[in-house]
């Protein structure tokens, strides 16, 4: 299956080889339980002015940066286009919405999964569309000698975030690979969507309440169902 996947993905990007260096995950849904908590603070916060928003359409938005999406629900409910200052101030709300929320765990299985990368000899990054001023600080920490601050790629890091491409191709340059020296880990139909226009291999773990269609039907290389059953089958 995996040797199927690797010869349709040289087939359509063009390239003559997969050889993978780097590997660039996803953070919420995928290094973080974090999703259920994005989906309720979502909802709650996009209520309190007036704009629907379903708690599994968080997971439909996922990746792009909430400044984007909120300025895409607006034009979408309202037929408005508001300014980024604007998007801002009620992103706060949602903000703070989420800061109220428990903790969230790391995912079953990331750091075996993590671990058996790093004892592969690839190099490590995440590029998330979050904005949290503190995530660097959290990441290394959780995740200490697995993942390193300048291989961190934010929301504050790009102009456009996903589906734009733009996050994973600045990851590819953080890490000085090409994209068919790397795979993403993505959970998310548009984070999948950012990383098959990278042109880099995209593994979806479906770790949320979508059909493994929204994922496939975007683009991704494999499916997984949790990150447990991915670390358990690297083998590289």
């Amino acid at each position: 299956m995996l040797k199927e996947s690797i010869d349709k993905y040289l087939n359509i990007t063009g390239f003559k080889e997969f050889a993978p260096k780097a590997v660039m995950f996803d953070m919420d849904g995928v290094i973080y339980n974090s999703m259920p908590n994005h989906a309720k603070s979502w909802h709650k916060a996009m209520k309190s002015i007036g704009i629907e928003m379903p708690s599994d359409d968080a997971y439909t938005y996922e990746g792009m940066r909430g400044v984007e999406t909120i300025q895409l629900l607006f034009k979408k409910q309202r037929n408005e286009d508001i300014s980024t200052e604007k998007a801002s101030e009620y992103y706060k709300i949602k903000s703070d919405e989420f800061n109220k929320c428990p903790k969230a765990e790391l995912m079953n299985g990331i750091i075996l999964l993590m671990e058996k990368i790093k004892a592969s000899g690839l190099k490590i990054l995440v590029v998330t569309g979050s904005a949290q001023h503190t995530l660097i600080r959290k990441l290394t920490h959780d995740l200490n000698g697995l993942v390193e601050e300048n291989m961190i790629v934010t929301a504050l890091d790009v102009k456009h975030g996903k589906p734009n491409p733009e996050p994973y191709l600045k990851g590819l340059q953080k890490a000085g690979v090409k994209p068919w020296e790397a795979i993403i880990v993505e959970n998310a139909p548009l984070g999948i969507r950012a990383g098959v226009a990278a042109k880099v291999f995209t593994i979806a773990v479906n770790t949320g309440p979508l059909p493994d269609s929204a994922l496939l039907n975007e683009g991704a290389n494999i499916l997984f169902h949790s990150i447990r059953e991915f670390a358990e089958k690297w083998n590289k």
